[in-house]
């Protein structure tokens, strides 16, 4: 017992070591390590659990006072209490460090009946008896979550606590032939404990996780007052039975973290209208005070016409255009008519006739910009565009 407390005390101080480092830095000792490779629980966290408790049995060590009038009634002066399986719950408040630490304080109760008391030779080995232990702790613990990499609804963790817990004996009572033992009270001292567990994180909420774990909790021996009674109710002996506290521990709870990250909102996808094609342009030229169209002006015009079912246009815009030589009404004319020969080799190569639309501008929009009288090239031209 006593080495078994020593080794736990030290491996609960060497992991409360990192904490004060941990509060600056999210890099605490196990991080050196390697792990926690992801954040676990960071801030304030609350819990609690409820299970199943199996006290040990418990060797009755009386007093010299109590022992002598035991033996004195031919009862002997040392037995074993064993109990039957009760229940325990906790409840904790922690803070979580980010990278796996976390320390909590917790209350603490557990029941348990006792069955048998044994080992006093006047009362029999195998004697019944009643009454119930009680215990009421409040503890500091230490814990470590291990995240496993690529398991996220899994996160064991160990850890330790040390505290103070009460005791309390409600009328353990061992019968024998010679007479009976009958024991109440309640005692506080020194109680630790060893944990180990595992979360399981609830996904659709964010903080919550399901937790089942095993404890090892156990206190400084107690003394209880006690007296001896002879079969006709006379008392014959008063002091004090010693005796030990082990208890293991099965549990199953909740635990929540309130400041754990929320994913992402859900950002609807708006899928964009497909991109308008661009225009496409065909220039057709002239020669000087002509309207007839060129070998080359219709290939130019072929093209345009096969284009316009590739891309499929739905309106093609024939634009007239004229020099600067002669006067705006001539050109005027001149540039439509040349707007007219373009649709009519348009609606030859297969392009309906209510898809075009023609328009003559004369000298207004020169392609190059001249003085007047100026024969330009360039300005003497049919713009087709293919919207």
């Amino acid at each position: 017992m006593t080495s078994f407390k020593t080794t736990l005390l030290l491996g609960v101080a060497a992991l409360a070591l990192p904490v004060a480092a941990s509060a600056q830095s999210t890099m605490g000792f196990f991080d050196g390590f390697r792990l926690a490779p992801q954040q676990t629980v960071t801030g304030l966290y609350i819990g609690a659990g409820a299970g199943v408790n199996l006290m040990e049995n418990s060797n009755l060590r009386s007093d010299s006072r109590l022992a002598g009038g035991l033996v004195a009634n031919g009862i002997g002066g040392r037995g074993r209490a064993i109990s039957e399986p009760g229940y325990t719950g906790v409840i904790s408040a922690g803070w979580g460090f980010g990278n796996g630490l976390r320390v909590e304080v917790e209350g603490n109760f557990r029941q348990n009946d006792f069955d048998k008391v044994s080992g006093f030779p006047g009362l029999g080995q195998s004697n019944r008896a009643g009454g119930i232990q009680r215990s009421y702790g409040a503890m500091a613990n230490v814990l470590y979550d291990f995240r496993i990499p690529g398991v996220p609804w899994f996160v064991p963790y160990v850890g330790g606590g040390a505290g103070y817990a009460w005791r309390q004996w409600d009328d353990l009572r061992a019968n024998g032939p010679r007479g009976a033992l009958l024991s109440s009270g309640i005692e506080g001292g020194f109680a630790y404990q060893a944990i180990g567990g595992a979360a399981f994180p609830i996904a659709a909420v964010p903080g919550l996780a399901v937790t089942a774990e095993y404890r090892y909790f156990a206190t400084d021996q107690t003394d209880m007052n006690t007296r001896g009674q002879t079969v006709r109710g006379a008392g014959f002996a008063g002091g004090q039975l010693r005796s030990a506290n082990e208890n293991h521990s099965v549990l199953v709870g909740l635990r929540y973290a309130f400041n754990q990250p929320r994913p992402a909102p859900v950002v609807p996808v708006v899928v964009a209208p497909p991109a308008q094609s661009p225009a496409r342009t065909y220039l057709v030229f002239f020669d000087w005070d002509r309207a007839d169209l060129t070998d080359r002006a219709r290939q130019i015009i072929a093209d345009a016409a096969q284009n316009a079912r590739t891309v499929s246009s739905t309106r093609i815009e024939v634009s007239g255009h004229a020099d600067r030589t002669g006067t705006a009404v001539y050109n005027q004319r001149l540039s439509v008519r040349r707007g007219e020969a373009v649709a009519g080799e348009l609606v030859r190569r297969g392009i309906a006739r209510n898809e075009i639309t023609v328009q003559g501008f004369g000298f207004d929009r020169p392609l190059v910009p001249t003085a007047m009288g100026v024969r330009e090239p360039q300005n003497r031209r049919v713009e087709i565009v293919l919207r």
